[in-house]
């Protein structure tokens, strides 16, 4: 498939051929669904806990007797309706939330969505990205206007290149508010979804192939 080509000046200079098996792939949206979600509580901390009665410190003792005093019966001051006791159903650090997903199924979802992204034109190619000087401003300046080719106009972007770039300009990029960087091999179904327009480096479109297009 052919597709527009153009510089850091958001000027078409030529074509790009995309594969099809990569590019051209239907939609299928129970895969992308599946694979996403796992995707999201893979990358999930679990942070939040919380103590049920049995771990909650002190409540050893019977506050009062069962029996004669007037008051409700209660075994113990840690019981979960007490001010300071145990919490019932509270989040736990053991929770698993990690989903097991094929990597056949991981890379047809990347085909899936990054195909999306062509059919709704939220993807460009652009041949390189050349800074006389490595500033931050110099680079927000290229990203505005390759912003201006897309349907959203500056809206989330993932920057995709055919390797890893150096502590320079990763910081550089980094600075630009609503902009990531990520390396091509690297690519899968969650960062593309998470954002609304995609900007790949010409190189990286071969990188995309030969490292998720395996059939």
């Amino acid at each position: 498939m052919d597709y527009p080509l153009y510089n850091q000046q958001a000027e078409k200079v030529g074509k790009v051929i995309l594969p099809d098996s990569v590019f051209s792939v239907p939609m299928n949206k129970d895969l992308l669904y599946q694979v996403v979600t796992s995707q999201m509580g893979n990358k999930r901390q679990v942070t939040a806990h919380t103590k049920d009665r049995g771990e909650v410190r002190g409540g050893g003792k019977k506050p009062w007797r069962q029996k004669g005093t007037g008051r409700a019966r209660h075994g113990s001051i840690r019981s979960p309706i007490w001010k300071g006791g145990g919490v019932t159903f509270g989040p736990r650090n053991e929770r698993i939330f990690k989903k097991k997903i094929n990597k056949k199924m991981a890379r047809k979802a990347l085909f899936v969505i990054l195909s999306s992204k062509v059919k709704d034109k939220e993807l460009t190619i652009i041949d390189s990205v050349k800074l006389e000087n490595w500033k931050t401003k110099e680079m927000a300046r290229i990203i505005n206007k390759i912003s201006e080719l897309f349907p959203v106009k500056h809206g989330s972007m993932l920057l995709v290149t055919p390797n890893k770039l150096d502590e320079t300009v990763e910081r550089v990029v980094r600075n630009i508010p609503k902009v990531d960087v990520m390396e091509a091999k690297n690519l899968n179904a969650l960062d593309v979804a998470a954002r609304k327009n995609l900007l790949i480096m010409k190189d990286a479109v071969e990188v995309i192939s030969k490292t998720f297009n395996k059939e």
